[in-house]
């Protein structure tokens, strides 16, 4: 027996978790749920956006699964999410882009890749930030390590390794920033050579977004910094239809969160018309991390089995469905 910790989320996050845990429920996995508060419904129940409770949950459980939260600007946190990935040093974040059929899509079929992106350090954490009195310069440090840069590029071909992808692409911008990215790009050379297997080559970042927009299919696997990482991710999720289909995960060596990476979206918070696929497919992951690969192919071919048969879909998909429906749906081809 298994139990998870789950964060039911903001906006839409409750209706697409309620719609996953259905579909989970329905695989007979033997999985037991905790819930625990953060975000906007922490703060207003418990005056805290990140209760201490919700974090022992974590530490306890090691796995959560999490619908989006809301942070609100001017107080707190500058993100919620960054600070979990902080506190439990998930350094790895694995962001799957597959093409799905009938989604919006201009590439229907030939993505299958994965963007490993350094989850704890570099510009995007913002360290250093600072405005000069006058208000004419702000400044950031940017600071990358050997240790970060290592463990995030051996995760990366691991993942390769154990999966059978075949090519493991580095991005950087080494050519300009010489220090930083020079040091990633040095040691991601260090690790490559130890997987003689992996096919390993190297594009710098804006070379690397031109090749994903002109043709994705060249690409398996790519590895990068925080802030490149997380762009290209996104750019990804775009190639596939959007970021309702778009799962991530958060990996540490102690803790693992899985989240779907959209917004909470308050626009159609509580119309029951949510597309619950990048919460359901980051519940994949999430068996795949548990040891249950077969689980998380079978969760993954009910999706696609419903989308091909068109079948409740929800309106961003063109169907007539709502969210709940939709994952009835999909449950019924487990």
């Amino acid at each position: 027996m298994t139990t998870i910790t789950v964060l039911r989320g903001d906006g839409i996050g409750p209706e697409i978790m309620d719609a996953t845990l259905h579909v989970l429920d329905a695989m007979q996995l033997g999985l037991q749920y905790e819930f625990a508060g953060a975000g906007m419904v922490a703060l207003e129940k418990h005056g805290e956006l990140l209760p201490q409770a919700t974090l022992d949950s974590i530490a306890r459980n090691k796995i959560a699964l999490k619908s989006p939260l809301t942070t609100p600007v001017g107080e707190g946190f500058s993100s919620i999410n960054v600070e979990l990935r902080k506190r439990f040093d998930l350094y790895a974040n694995v962001r799957p882009a597959k093409s799905f059929p009938n989604t919006k899509s201009r590439f229907p079929a030939g993505v299958d890749l994965v963007t490993v992106r350094e989850n704890t350090e570099g510009a995007y954490i913002g360290e250093g930030q600072q405005v000069s009195d006058d208000g004419a310069t702000a400044t950031l440090t940017q600071k990358v390590t050997r240790k970060g840069s290592e463990r995030i590029v051996r995760y990366a071909f691991d993942l390769a390794r154990n999966t059978g992808r075949k090519k493991v692409t580095v991005v950087h911008k080494a050519n300009i920033l010489k220090s930083t990215s020079g040091l990633f790009l040095k040691v991601a050379r260090e690790v490559a050579a130890q997987y003689p297997e992996i096919q390993c080559n190297e594009l710098i970042v804006d070379n690397c977004c031109m090749q994903l927009v002109m043709k994705p299919e060249q690409f398996d696997v790519i590895v990068t910094t925080n802030l490149f990482g997380d762009i290209i991710s996104d750019l990804c999720a775009g190639l596939v239809g959007g970021l309702g289909l778009a799962p991530g995960a958060n990996i540490g060596e102690h803790a693992a969160i899985f989240e779907a990476v959209h917004g909470s979206a308050p626009d159609i918070a509580g119309k029951g018309i949510a597309n619950p696929c990048a919460l359901l497919l980051a519940a994949g992951q999430m068996l795949d991390h548990l040891g249950q690969p077969e689980q998380a192919a079978r969760l993954r071919s009910a999706i696609v089995a419903t989308l091909e048969a068109k079948d409740a879909l929800t309106p961003d998909l063109g169907g007539e469905g709502n969210t709940l429906s939709f994952a009835k749906a999909i449950a019924s081809r487990l």
